[in-house]
């Protein structure tokens, strides 16, 4: 097997072990040695929202969102040869925020040989039919099926309690506003660290979502932020936990997903609780939404493999 050196700087903790990109690097034939960005082939680089430790030879360094160029600068550029850089992002971000060879991102870019579009969500797919294995999703409790999701919700979730579940680390706005608007329509349940300060992040949760949403009719599972690509794991984790989601994101979600499949806060007058009333407890429309796969066209981890074999070609 050939061997890659391979590091990252900004990058979240558990990337190296959760990430899909170390997993089809490996499936492609490389053995991976991580390493020190000052020694590496290919560097991966975030871009993250608050600050992070690095682990260099010197010992530890923190590293703030907007110092990310000058640690890149201050690695790279005194070296006999530059290692290859790739931007890797599942924040909201544009793909090239941050100078680099290739980028990985939600974005809708037009830049198809140094960009490739993967939004979140997939990372969380069973591709095993594909010949990957090994990726995980812990949170959730297991990896999403694609023949389930291009199946119809069903009609189970109608015959469970009508209230809905939300799972939050915080009730930021917009977040906020939506829980109050659903919250006078139907009753909500709330998990996570803003309703249990004992949870200090999401890995010592103490609970697996698909089993709680097993227990509830709605997942309220609004995105951060809209922005055109910025779909996560929030709707399919819902659908395939047997809810209906009742999220709020970008009108161009169609690329992904079937509109029909999900309630789309931002396509509905919301904050008139007439209209959300009319929703959540018309059994017509909701018996609507049960008939709808939540995915039309099956996606294919292929085309990524071929973007990822092109950048290790030129890594190394």
């Amino acid at each position: 097997m050939k061997r890659l050196k391979l590091s990252t700087i900004g990058q979240y903790y558990t990337y190296k072990e959760e990430s899909l990109l170390p997993l089809l690097i490996t499936n492609a034939g490389y053995t991976i040695t991580w390493t020190d960005p000052a020694d590496c082939d290919l560097l991966i680089i975030g871009k993250p929202v608050n600050p992070v430790k690095l682990l260099l030879k010197n010992g530890w360094v923190l590293i703030f969102p907007d110092q990310i160029h000058h640690f890149i600068n201050k690695y790279i550029n005194d070296r006999h040869y530059k290692p290859l850089t790739l931007f890797h992002t599942c924040e909201n971000l544009r793909h090239d925020c941050v100078k680099s060879d290739y980028s990985i991102s939600f974005d809708f870019s037009e830049e198809k040989k140094r960009h490739y579009r993967l939004p979140y969500w997939m990372e969380m797919v069973d591709w095993s039919h594909e010949g990957l294995v090994g990726n995980k999703n812990k949170r959730f409790g297991r990896l999403f099926s694609i023949d389930k999701m291009m199946q119809p919700l069903g009609h189970d979730f109608l015959s469970k309690p009508q209230k809905a579940v939300i799972f939050a680390s915080h009730l930021s706005e917009p977040r906020k506003s939506f829980y109050n608007a659903v919250k006078k329509v139907i009753e909500i349940d709330g998990f996570g660290k803003y309703f249990d300060r004992n949870i200090t992040n999401h890995s010592s949760s103490g609970f697996v979502k698909y089993d709680i949403l097993r227990e509830y009719s709605f997942n309220l599972c609004p995105e951060n932020k809209l922005y055109p690509g910025y779909y996560t794991e929030k709707v399919p984790e819902a659908f395939l936990g047997g809810t209906l989601p009742v999220t709020w994101t970008d009108k161009n979600v169609g690329v992904d997903f079937n509109p029909k499949a999900f309630i789309n806060l931002e396509q509905i007058e919301w904050r008139n609780a007439d209209v959300l009333r009319e929703i959540l407890h018309s059994k017509k429309q909701l018996e609507a939404y049960a008939e709808q796969p939540l995915i039309l066209t099956a996606p294919s981890i292929e085309p990524f493999r071929e973007f990822i074999r092109n950048v290790l070609l030129n890594a190394i």
